[in-house]
């Protein structure tokens, strides 16, 4: 099966297909990445594991989201790949690449869950995207994600409210208050930490909002180091009095370069909050010492199982600490202690297994 067959299969299955025949997706993905990818293959063998061993979804060996980093995961040669979204700067400096081979597949999947469980009761809506461009930064998969939700689900007088001079505060307060007058629903979308910043130039200016029914809005990335850090619970509660807004339509999106596919709680009434995936993703929660899985009620590492990376790899494994909760994970921030030790020997097996 070649790239092309692979892709098609991919996008039929977003499509089409359902959770009980995910099983079966993910091992013929397993099987063309590891024929395909030569880093992947070697890392895979150094498991004990190839497609003629392994006849369960849960067994697809997990790289370690490191080694974006230090290798190259493409079934294509690089000179066939159109896009490349890289990591944000790391203190080594290095930054990890995720590379595709085009978005058709990146963008089906974003556009069918995003509708599914941001605006699943509007067809469009005004958005205002705190976050820049794709011109402006190009090789973000935040900064296409946001364009491909503004473009798909937004009114034409949508727009992006961050340039190379920052946030266009009075701008955006003016559309704002336009919504509010007119009782026009806004959406919000943007990076958590550009909320914060929004928040904290309101606060100063004593301006607050009651945004029409239906008003809505997704943070994404969390805001540490970036600006002034605020409890979960806080910064929720602080969207909710500053912009009238509901809580259960203050939705937080969870996504990464590495992956192609994006996961989303329901609101935040409760946070932390639960996130879901849709039916070509599925995660586990294991103990990176012992990759065994780990029960309900305690914490490990996450797994993503994500078949729309269908040019990279579709097993990873995060540095992100979850639990199991309503058929969906609760995240719990960073790997420290013991489970960073086991994600730290999990990269380094993969060094050792493609040198």
């Amino acid at each position: 099966m070649d790239i092309n067959q692979i892709k098609e299969s991919v996008l039929d299955f977003i499509e089409r297909g359902n959770s009980d025949d995910f099983p079966e997706m993910a091992l013929k993905i397993y099987k063309f990445q590891f024929n395909e990818n030569e880093d992947y293959k070697k890392f895979s063998i150094s498991k004990g594991k190839t497609p003629q061993n392994v006849s369960n979804w849960k067994e697809i060996p997990a790289v370690p989201i490191n080694a974006f980093k230090y290798a190259t995961f493409s079934a294509i040669p690089l000179k066939d790949t159109k896009y490349t979204y890289m990591t944000s700067g790391t203190t080594s400096g290095i930054k990890g690449k995720n590379y595709h081979m085009d978005l058709e597949v990146y963008d089906l999947a974003l556009t069918t869950f995003f509708k599914k469980m941001f605006i699943p009761d509007i067809e469009k809506i005004k958005i205002g995207v705190l976050f820049p461009t794709p011109q402006a930064m190009p090789n973000s998969s935040l900064a296409h994600y946001l364009e491909v939700a503004r473009t798909n689900f937004g009114t034409k007088d949508s727009q992006n409210y961050i340039d190379e001079h920052g946030i266009q505060y009075e701008s955006l307060i003016k559309d704002l208050k336009n919504s509010e007058d007119n009782q026009k629903p806004f959406a919000l979308l943007g990076a958590t930490y550009s909320m914060v910043h929004l928040l904290e130039y309101l606060d100063d200016h004593n301006i607050k909002f009651h945004l029409p029914k239906g008003s809505r809005i997704l943070d994404t990335g969390g805001y540490k180091n970036r600006s002034k850090e605020l409890p979960q619970h806080d910064f929720y509660e602080r969207l909710t009095t500053t912009f009238g807004i509901p809580k259960e339509n203050c939705v937080n999106m969870y996504g990464v370069t590495e992956l192609s596919t994006q996961f989303y709680d329901k609101g935040n009434t409760i946070s932390p909050s639960t996130k879901y995936s849709p039916h070509w993703c599925r995660s586990r929660i294991v103990n990176p010492l012992t990759m065994e899985e780990v029960s309900e009620g305690e914490k490990g590492i996450l797994i993503h199982y994500d078949l729309a990376n269908y040019n990279s790899v579709a097993a990873i494994l995060m540095e992100d600490i979850g639990e199991y909760k309503e058929k969906g994970f609760v995240l719990h921030g960073r790997t420290k202690g013991s489970l960073a030790k086991g994600c730290s020997l999990a990269m380094e097996d993969f060094l050792n297994a493609t040198q």
